[in-house]
């Protein structure tokens, strides 16, 4: 059996080919309905964390920021509050972070040319980039003043169990798989969260926004999820893939619960130097359906929320191919799936749960 890909941090959320920026955008425009909550914890954060004296830069980390744009409006927002706080000429640097493969040069693209980049507005702010894990320590010891992620933290650092009969764990009958899955996620945390206590300043705040799970432990997405499982069995009867590339095909992410983000502080209420200041747990509002409401535009909810898919999601399904990214038939597979999950949901529209978390961690003056 071929081994299973490792697939950390944000690199199918948010790292489309760069050719595929009209998806992206559709990606980008539905993960925005959770930022208004997050982007003003964020600025309540920049309001309140203490700052280093000039020439020392105040330094911002945007953990697992793919090619950038679900980070700038937040931290074009937080850098705004600095500002008002500090000299114009008080330097900003702001560290954006992903996995090696991370397409860098998209990302600085978008730092560049993008209205909304803080580079646009903001000439004492610097960006830099680093290609390590967020599973493990990026930048020195009680060096980062803020961090932000978005997005990133629901991505498993490994699949730790095959699925045989659904592409998400939470939509699985397989007890062992779901057991394999928390285990993993709990680790993740865990591991995400103790890097961050080693890498935040004294008083030095991260704020977090993502997956949460419903009254149901379930994280959401079913409706799309379910489309994605059928899309893929009517290109396995088209012949287009075959059935042990199918059994390959996982989306290896997991919601988390209050619960499950208290753990690593438990029973103390303190981990690595770090406490939980804020933890939110809420709906998304699903700005796909709130526009087919308007519009009655069947059609154009299933394309929007296929071309999210496509965007979010379909780097892993490839991750399946025989050929993984590199396999002749990636495009196809891309092309074919997005119309036949377009297809599905258009059939039958009904608007998606999507449960989203909210965390505040701050770093203790004296940590542990």
């Amino acid at each position: 059996m071929r081994p299973e890909p490792r697939l950390p941090e944000s690199s199918i959320v948010v790292r489309p080919e760069p050719t595929d920026s009209a998806t992206y955008t559709q990606s980008s425009r539905l993960q925005a309905a959770g930022l208004a909550q997050a982007i003003a914890l964020f600025e309540r954060a920049a309001e309140q964390v203490p700052l280093p004296a000039a020439p020392q830069p105040i330094v911002i980390a945007d953990y697992g920021a793919a090619n950038g744009h679900n980070s700038l409006k937040p931290l074009s927002a937080a850098i705004a509050v600095l500002r008002r706080r500090t000299r114009s000429d008080h330097a900003i640097l702001v560290a954006h972070t992903d996995v090696p493969g991370n397409d860098f040069t998209a990302l600085f693209q978008t730092l560049a040319d993008d209205p909304d980049s803080y580079l646009q507005t903001d000439t004492t702010s610097f960006a830099s980039a680093i290609g390590r894990s967020f599973y493990g320590q990026i930048v020195p010891s009680k060096t980062v003043n803020l961090g932000w992620t978005s997005w990133a933290t629901q991505w498993v650092s490994r699949i730790p169990y095959q699925l045989h009969d659904h592409v998400h764990v939470a939509y699985s009958s397989d007890d062992a798989a779901r057991a394999a899955y928390t285990h993993q996620a709990a680790t993740d945390w865990h591991d995400f969260v103790a890097f961050r206590g080693r890498e935040l300043a004294p008083e030095g705040r991260l704020v977090v926004l993502t997956l949460g799970v419903d009254e149901d432990d379930k994280p959401g997405f079913k409706t799309l999820l379910d489309a994605i499982v059928a899309a893929l069995d009517d290109l396995v009867r088209d012949g287009l893939l075959s059935e042990e590339e199918l059994r390959r095909m996982v989306i290896p992410t997991s919601g988390r619960s209050e619960r499950d983000f208290r753990a690593p502080f438990s029973p103390s209420g303190r981990f690595e130097g770090l406490t939980i200041e804020h933890l939110e747990m809420f709906d998304a509002e699903d700005r796909f359906w709130a526009r087919y409401q308007i519009d009655g535009d069947a059609n154009a909810f299933g394309a929007q929320w296929a071309a999210f898919a496509r965007a979010a999601l379909f780097h892993a399904l490839i991750c399946g191919l025989d050929g993984a990214a590199a396999d002749p038939r990636a495009a196809e597979f891309a092309d074919r799936l997005e119309g036949a999950v377009a297809g599905h949901l258009s059939s039958a529209p009904e608007p998606m749960r999507i449960p989203l978390a909210a965390v505040v961690l701050v770093k203790n003056r004296r940590s542990d």
